[in-house]
């Protein structure tokens, strides 16, 4: 008898064997998550990790973090240089301690990898100061706001407080948004689904209309992603998240038909 389509995806996402289930949140992972959700065409795997992986790393579920980072690394969907940059965004938008620990989990599973392929794991590289961008502030603040109008699609705010002069103009956009690891559309994904886990209305509201205003994420790869969501941090959330991209779809839609 040859492997059902839920066997067949486990064992591709997850780059192993799908254990015999033994209870009913077992049967509904394989038969609804790898048989139903995963194979889904609008959404590449990739992109799919990037959901899963900001998921359960902000679920703080060690296993499945475990579990995901492994699987993402063993199967070549996601590089190591990728996985650290998505360690470093995912700081910004989850925080610092979940993202401590998704790192330490990247370098243990990366390790137990090289070791599995007969490898040397050895330590990362250091890296170039000159990565960190220009240490001219005026410059580096100007490519900030440069940056926030570019990604939000709307003026960058005044830099009157320390979050937003330090924070956001100087950090987040001013550094990290620009680092060439990712991609603009792949930090957008990761960015969606960190603000919808954050119960952040004003974000939630701004990253995916930006999202979808710039064409970077299509509406239909966004309902992609809210599904993929659901699958791993719950359908109360991922209703809230659907909600918002439908609001402003349709707003968007409403838009384009009024007369010129």
């Amino acid at each position: 008898m040859g492997e059902t389509v839920p066997e067949r995806t486990y064992r591709e996402v997850m780059t192993c064997a799908a254990p015999p289930p033994a209870t009913p949140l077992q049967v509904a992972a394989r038969d609804f998550v790898f048989g139903a959700v995963w194979p889904r065409p609008g959404l590449s795997r990739r992109d799919r990790r990037w959901v899963t992986l900001t998921c359960v790393g902000a679920a703080d579920a060690p296993e499945p973090i475990d579990e995901h980072v492994y699987a993402a690394l063993n199967s070549g969907d996601i590089g190591l240089e990728a996985m650290l940059e998505f360690v470093l965004h995912f700081a910004v938008y989850c925080g610092w301690p979940k993202a401590s620990h998704i790192e330490g989990v990247v370098r243990r599973q990366w390790a137990r990898i090289q070791q599995e392929r007969g490898a040397e794991s050895g330590e990362f590289p250091l890296l170039d100061d000159a990565t960190l961008g220009p240490s001219d502030w005026t410059q580096r603040l100007k490519r900030g706001v440069q940056e926030f109008v570019d990604v939000n699609l709307i003026p960058a705010p005044r830099p009157e407080t320390p979050y937003i002069h330090a924070g956001i103009l100087n950090f987040v956009f001013g550094h990290v948004w620009q680092r060439p690891g990712l991609s603009r559309r792949e930090r957008r994904i990761i960015t969606v689904a960190c603000v919808a886990i954050d119960d952040s209305p004003m974000p939630l509201r701004s990253h995916v209309g930006a999202a979808l205003e710039s064409g970077d994420v299509t509406k239909g790869e966004m309902d992609e992603i809210v599904l993929q969501f659901a699958a791993y941090y719950g359908f109360a959330k991922a209703e809230a998240l659907g909600s918002t991209a439908d609001a402003i779809w349709a707003r968007r839609d409403g838009r384009s038909a009024e007369p010129a």
